[in-house]
C-alpha cells in the first residue's frame, strides 16, 4: 500500500501515553489538544485495545508530524466539543464536524477536507421514500443532539415529532425497533447502518443537503488555522487522503462511485460549497 511522509503507522500513536500522537516529543512543547467523539467509525472510534482509531486519528498523527508538535486526543461527547473549544479545554475539533453558518457564530473552521451530505435511514415499512416524506403529521424522526441532522429538522420539519438522543446508536435503534420512521444523518453512516440492519431499515443515500467537514478552531486563532490549512494542502498533495480511503473506506468509496456520487475527500480547489438541495414541498 502506498504510504507518504504524512501517513504514520498507528502503532506510533498507540505507543504514546495519554493518547498523545507523538514519536519524538520536543522538549518544552505543549501538546495540541484535539477533541473527538470516539463513537463514529470509521472516522473516530477505538480499536480492540481501547486506543483511538480511524480516519481522524490517522489525520491527527499526520498533523503532529507536520507541525513537529505532539498532539493529544481528548475524547468527549459530540455535543460538548464546541463548548470545550470555546473554554480552552481543547485547541482543535476533529470529529467529522460540518462547517456551517450556525457553528461559525461560535467557532472558526479550517478549509474543508470531506464532502458529504444529509441522508435518511428509514424504516422499511415507514413509507418514507425521500426527504419530501418527512414533514408529515404522525411521523416520528430521530435526531442526534448537536448534529446538522437535528439542526435541519428543527428548521424545516414542522409537522413530524422529533425525538432527540445523545448517541448515534440510540437513534438507529429507534428506527430498527419501529419507534421512529427515520433518522437524519450523514450519507456514509446511513449506508453502514442500513447494511447492518437490512431486515428493518433502508438507506436513502442521495443527499438532500450537501455538507463539508472541517477542523473546528477557536475564533481568532488565525495562526493555528493557517497551520492546519497548510497541513491539509500538503497532506492532499502527498496522497494522504488516497491512503485514508484505501485503508478505511474502500467499501464506501465503491458504493458512492456506483451511485455516481463524488467521493468524500476534497482538495482546496474543489472544496467550495454549493447550494444545498432542499426537499420539494
Amino acid at each position: 500500500m502506498k504510504r507518504s511522509a504524512f501517513f504514520l503507522p498507528l502503532v506510533a500513536l498507540a505507543a504514546c501515553l495519554g493518547l498523545v500522537a507523538c514519536s519524538d516529543k520536543p522538549a518544552g512543547v505543549e501538546p495540541l489538544v484535539v477533541g473527538m467523539d470516539l463513537t463514529y467509525p470509521p472516522f473516530e472510534t477505538k480499536d480492540t485495545n481501547g486506543n483511538p482509531f480511524g480516519v481522524s486519528v490517522d489525520m491527527v498523527t499526520a498533523l503532529s508530524d507536520h507541525l513537529g508538535r505532539p498532539v493529544e486526543i481528548k475524547p468527549m461527547a459530540f455535543n460538548g466539543l464546541i463548548a470545550a473549544l470555546k473554554t480552552d479545554s481543547i485547541d482543535l475539533v476533529l470529529s467529522s464536524m460540518t462547517a456551517n453558518d450556525e457553528r461559525r457564530k461560535s467557532i472558526d473552521f479550517s478549509d474543508p477536507y470531506v464532502r458529504t451530505g444529509l441522508s435518511i435511514l428509514a424504516g422499511n415499512s415507514s413509507g418514507v421514500k425521500s426527504a419530501a416524506d418527512l414533514d408529515q403529521p404522525g411521523r416520528r424522526l430521530a435526531v442526534q443532539i448537536g448534529t446538522t441532522g437535528e439542526m435541519y429538522a428543527r428548521e424545516h420539519i414542522n409537522n413530524a415529532k422529533l425525538v432527540s438522543f445523545d448517541k448515534t446508536q440510540a437513534c438507529v435503534m429507534e428506527v430498527v425497533n419501529k419507534r421512529a420512521d427515520a433518522f437524519l444523518f450523514d450519507q456514509l453512516s446511513v449506508y453502514k447502518f442500513s447494511q447492518r440492519n437490512p431486515d428493518t431499515t433502508v438507506g436513502l443515500l442521495e443527499p438532500f443537503q450537501e455538507e463539508f467537514w472541517a477542523f473546528g478552531i477557536r475564533k481568532g486563532n488565525d495562526e493555528l488555522r493557517a497551520e492546519v490549512n497548510d497541513f491539509l494542502a500538503a497532506f492532499g498533495t502527498a496522497g494522504g487522503f488516497e491512503n485514508l480511503a484505501e485503508t478505511h473506506l474502500a467499501e464506501e468509496k465503491a458504493m458512492l462511485e456506483s451511485m455516481g456520487i463524488p467521493f468524500l475527500f476534497v482538495t482546496k480547489q474543489s472544496s467550495q460549497p454549493t447550494q444545498s438541495k432542499q426537499p420539494s414541498p
